[in-house]
């Protein structure tokens, strides 16, 4: 036998992948955020100013003339005096010389700037084109990095959805599926080799007052059953969806102690009462059902609903509620069933009945009639009727599961109406009007549960 349940198994895979999931996307988010931007890159230098060029190509030369101490050609008094003024001032000669040598010094180093200042105009002037063509390549380069990484972040996104397509490929629910199917038939064998080992062939189970050719004894096997549980886990829900939808009947029952759970299942209402705290026990016919639920620490009696209230002292039952059990049974055994469940329930028990509202056409066509046990669909009114007819009080009717507004019929838009046609409106009110009346008699509840008390 395997010693590790395949749903322990498949939830330990689960909390594998989801840690490697979150590791996963905090390494992504990790290289997501160190994509480096572009750094805001220097203009290129202006170019050089070369605005007095021609005035230093032209001024360089120093003129001599205008230091020539020749006697002036001007007449007049103004040339009298300036002779006059020169001879006063007039340096000697080896001053004049000396001079003459300083000014050609000047000159030459006038001449050598001009002549620099020509010579690298022409790198000056190519430098800030270079150095734009520079900044455009290193600014092209860096965006180019830039959309590297961020389409290599694009990529690293598309692996999980990559590898979840190859996993849905490759069947992984569907393994998950026959895996957990192939579990159950080797528990039910282990049970039926034991049996044979021992000499004690399997009981037949049986149902008080149940019709010839009864639908639901095509699962009455041990290895048959096994089947069953398979058809509830693929179309009733997992075990986590029908553990939510029953925590509406436990504040109900967290007051009684001693209920029974008819048709328990797989047990999903007995452990919500168990984790209230509140004394519960099952009942089911289906020996796979009641292998899990005994694997699980749950009291469960494999019996007949009926003939398991029978054996029962009158008003000892605290509590009873039967999820999806109602629908199974033949007409004279639901009222032989709700009889016995009066007279075992105490006083003021409350009793909560669960089952497909047929009234619902979504219901009855996409829940009822996909399982092949189901005996009779139970309107509302009906079951209530019945329940009071067995002398139960406080019935009432309580709703559950409504069809999502996505699945309903859609109202025309108040934007069609036109108040200057009256006609428009008229027929926009007439298809809402029917589009209500469709929407309670298809799109209402799936599930309904009377409500009563003992």
């Amino acid at each position: 036998m395997i010693e590790q349940p395949l749903e322990d198994l498949l939830a330990r895979l689960d909390r594998e992948r989801l840690d490697a999931d979150r590791r996963y996307n905090e390494a992504l988010t990790a290289v997501n955020q160190a994509i480096q931007r572009v750094p805001p890159l220097p203009s290129a230098p202006p170019a050089p100013d070369d605005t007095n060029l021609e005035r230093l190509n032209k001024a360089w030369r120093i003129r001599m003339e205008d230091f020539s101490t020749e006697p002036s050609s001007e007449t007049g008094w103004r040339g009298r005096l300036r002779g006059v003024v020169r001879r006063l001032i007039d340096p000697p000669a080896a001053t004049r010389r000396k001079a003459w040598a300083r000014l050609e010094r000047q000159e030459h180093f006038n001449a050598a700037i001009v002549e620099h200042v020509n010579r690298n105009l022409a790198s000056a002037r190519e430098t800030p084109a270079a150095t734009a063509e520079v900044i455009l390549a290193l600014r092209q380069a860096l965006e180019g990095l830039y959309r590297f990484q961020s389409l290599l972040v694009q990529y690293l996104m598309t692996i999980t959805a990559f590898v979840d397509t190859r996993d849905r490929r490759l069947g992984a629910e569907g393994i998950a599926e026959r895996l957990q199917f192939v579990e159950r038939r080797l528990v039910a064998l282990g049970g039926e080799l034991d049996r044979l080992h021992r000499n004690q062939p399997a009981a037949p189970i049986t149902r008080a007052t149940a019709d010839p050719g009864d639908s639901r004894e095509a699962f009455a096997s041990p290895l048959a059953s096994v089947t069953y549980v398979g058809f509830e886990d693929r179309f009733r829900g997992t075990r986590e969806d029908i553990a939510a939808r029953v925590q509406h009947y436990v504040p109900l029952l967290s007051g009684a102690k001693d209920v029974l759970d008819v048709g328990c299942g797989r047990g999903e209402m007995l452990e919500a009462l168990r984790q209230r705290g509140v004394t519960a026990r099952g009942v089911d016919t289906n020996h796979a059902m009641v292998e899990l639920c005994r694997a699980r620490g749950l009291d469960v009696d494999e019996s007949d609903a009926l003939a398991f209230l029978q054996r029962q002292a009158p008003e000892c039952v605290g509590g009873l509620v039967a999820i999806q059990v109602v629908e199974h049974f033949a007409p004279a055994y639901l009222t032989a069933f709700l009889t016995a469940a009066h007279d075992a329930m105490a006083p003021g028990a409350p009793l909560v009945l669960e089952t497909i509202n047929p009234a619902c056409w979504a219901a009855f066509f996409e829940t009822y009639i996909r399982d092949l046990t189901h005996q009779r669909p139970l309107h509302p009114d009906t079951l209530r009727y019945l329940v009071q007819a067995s002398g139960f009080r406080d019935v009432d009717i309580q709703f559950r599961q409504p069809v999502r507004d996505a699945d309903r019929l859609d109202h025309v838009s108040s934007l069609a109406r036109d108040a200057g046609a009256p006609a428009i409106d008229a027929i926009v009110a007439a298809i809402n009007d029917h589009a209500d009346k469709l929407n309670a008699r298809l799109f209402s509840s799936f599930d309904y549960a009377v409500i009563a008390r003992r």
